[in-house]
């Protein structure tokens, strides 16, 4: 197997396959390339236990291994770099290779159907928390959560792949519709993500202000209806009740949803700051806020629907790492992102 983005995720995903037998090859920068040659990449369990897997080959550049015969690729890159990534793994695409997406967002898989045609893409969401603690070792956060799997074309299978990745260690669940399945993760990667990049606080400080909560509910519950113009219903993902969580989120009184929060987002996440503030701290020109709150509304403007919370919170994120307005407008002071929100 290859796996093309060789982060947190990526990371996870080869350190479980090669130590059930898989032959894994890591694409990944030169840093992490050359720690992995070394150590092999490492795994550190809930319980600080660490494990490595040696048994695995890390290259910094796909040309190394354009005529090789892999089963699989894995696309495990952020959700911005799936076009670059695309282009590179054409010629091993275009010899029937499929493809496994398992990112972030909505519109991964749209990107390489474009581009490479008719290839077999499967896709994928993950729902365990993983974070690197330097090149080649990664720490899992979490115990709860899993894999899910599902075909873009109805008439492929994903079983097999759904039993190595048992076998690898993880829970998996199957889903009929890739589309239900991502879009239900994108219910929960908004969650007090764009905000917290925006004024660069912590989700529980977020969740925790009267009308940054008031926000929160509102992108979301735009997000839901734009699921349901769709033809789309939420589907529970492992580890997490999707349906009942966006059933409390948009009926249920403010004080009986903070805690909920705090429980399901906020530990669920173990404590670290969201995946959008991450590329904001490392000055990225990119965010997967175009494939999050932007597909919002992108997909909304196409039903016909109004998504100002989204729109606000796409916006005013991109304008930051475009550099087009400075992060110190917005850090720490949400009656600014508020304002642009209308509220």
């Amino acid at each position: 197997m290859l796996i093309v983005g060789a982060g947190a995720i990526g990371s996870l995903v080869g350190n479980r396959l090669a130590r059930a037998g898989h032959e894994v090859t890591l694409v990944g920068r030169p840093g992490y390339v050359d720690a992995v040659q070394k150590e092999g990449v490492g795994l550190e369990e809930k319980d600080g236990r660490r494990v490595y897997a040696k048994n695995v080959r890390a290259i910094p550049y796909m040309a190394e291994v354009a005529t090789e015969p892999f089963d699989l690729i894995i696309f495990t890159m952020k959700a911005y770099d799936t076009a670059v990534a695309t282009a590179q793994v054409q010629p091993l695409a275009r010899r029937g290779i499929p493809i496994l997406v398992l990112q972030n967002g909505v519109g991964g898989e749209e990107i390489v159907a474009q581009r490479l045609g008719e290839v077999s893409i499967l896709s994928a969401v993950i729902t365990l928390v993983v974070e690197t603690l330097e090149p080649g070792l990664v720490r899992l956060s979490t115990t709860r959560g899993g894999i899910g799997l599902a075909p873009t074309d109805p008439g492929h299978s994903v079983n097999s792949l759904a039993e190595a990745f048992r076998e690898a260690g993880f829970k998996v669940v199957i889903y009929p519709h890739y589309w239900a399945m991502k879009w239900s993760k994108l219910l929960l990667n908004i969650l007090g993500n764009a905000s917290s990049a925006i004024l660069d606080m912590l989700p529980d400080s977020v969740f925790a202000h009267r009308y940054l909560f008031a926000l929160e509910r509102a992108a979301f519950c735009e997000a839901r209806a734009v699921m349901r113009a769709l033809g789309l219903q939420p589907v529970s993902l492992p580890g997490y009740p999707v349906p009942l969580l966006a059933w409390g989120i948009c009926s249920l009184p403010a004080w009986l949803l903070q805690p909920i929060f705090e429980q399901i987002i906020v530990r669920g996440r173990g404590g670290k700051m969201p995946s959008l503030h991450l590329d904001v701290a490392r000055g990225r020109k990119s965010s997967e806020v175009e494939f999050l709150n932007g597909a919002v509304v992108r997909y909304a403007q196409e039903v016909g629907l109004e998504v100002p919370a989204n729109y606000a919170l796409h916006t005013v994120l991109m304008d930051i790492v475009k550099g087009e307005i400075f992060w110190e407008e917005y850090r720490g002071r949400p009656e600014r992102l508020l304002a642009a929100a209308g509220l």
